[in-house]
């Protein structure tokens, strides 16, 4: 189970390459509005010890030192991410952090991007999309194509529809990566032609400039989880890469 500082890293990451973590979520808990059965932070129960979410001052004093002392050692930093112990986009001060997250990688680290991982769950409220509208890669997730198959593998907490969502990411014109995990669990099946036919149609829908599909890396929550291979999820999008889409698949 991770649990994050505020800034975090360097780590290597599959899909970034050297990537510094950022947490705007409590650094001894979990804040999420998604409890998703994959998820290597564990469940949201499991982490309701610490309620503190950092300011946007905290982000700046934590982020300040970290790359000083980063482009003091020479590290490499890819990319900078938000990721941490749930779902970024509900920090109240999101989008000032963006902000003073792009004016410190313009100062020291210009050839860095900026990703935000993010369920996609708040595209809808204009101060997280115009955010999400300024950073280098804004990667929004969507893994099931139906509030009803959602449950079983996101689990959202409180209302969630894929179609609101869909028409939030709309708004992006293409501009954003889409990211979704492929697995097999007892009841959910990322291969299944309920779940992959819809979820094709909303990314022709969608048209993003890329697409990530990733399967399980680390210890997941519920047990019994299995993995799809690199070469199976390569196959089972065959038909959007004959398309044009561009697709990253880590196994």
């Amino acid at each position: 189970m991770m649990r994050e500082e505020i800034v975090f890293g360097p780590i290597f990451s599959r899909r970034l390459g050297s990537s510094l973590g950022i947490n705007l979520l409590p650094e001894r808990g979990k804040l999420c509005n998604f409890d998703c059965i994959y998820c290597e932070c564990g469940w949201n129960r499991d982490g309701l010890d610490d309620r503190y979410v950092p300011t946007a001052g905290d982000l700046r004093k934590a982020l300040t030192a970290k790359l000083e002392e980063c482009a003091a050692k020479g590290t490499p930093i890819d990319s900078i991410t938000f990721s941490g112990d749930g779902e970024p986009t509900l920090n109240p001060d999101f989008a000032e952090i963006i902000d003073i997250t792009l004016e410190l990688r313009d100062r020291f680290y210009p050839s860095s991007v900026v990703s935000v991982l993010s369920n996609a769950t708040m595209v809808c409220r204009d101060e997280v999309f115009n955010a999400l509208r300024k950073v280098d890669n804004p990667i929004m997730k969507i893994d099931a194509p139906t509030a009803q198959l959602a449950a079983r593998i996101n689990r959202p907490q409180g209302h969630y529809d894929v179609e609101e969502i869909v028409k939030g990411l709309l708004r992006f014109e293409g501009d954003f990566v889409l990211q979704t995990m492929f697995l097999r669990s007892p009841d959910f099946d990322s291969s299944s032609p309920e779940v992959l036919g819809p979820w094709m149609d909303i990314v022709r829908r969608l048209r993003p400039r890329e697409i990530m599909a990733y399967t399980i890396d680390r210890e997941t929550p519920m047990k019994g989880l299995e993995k799809i291979s690199a070469e199976e999820m390569a196959l089972l999008l065959k038909p959007l890469s004959d398309e044009g889409f561009k697709i990253q698949i880590k196994g």
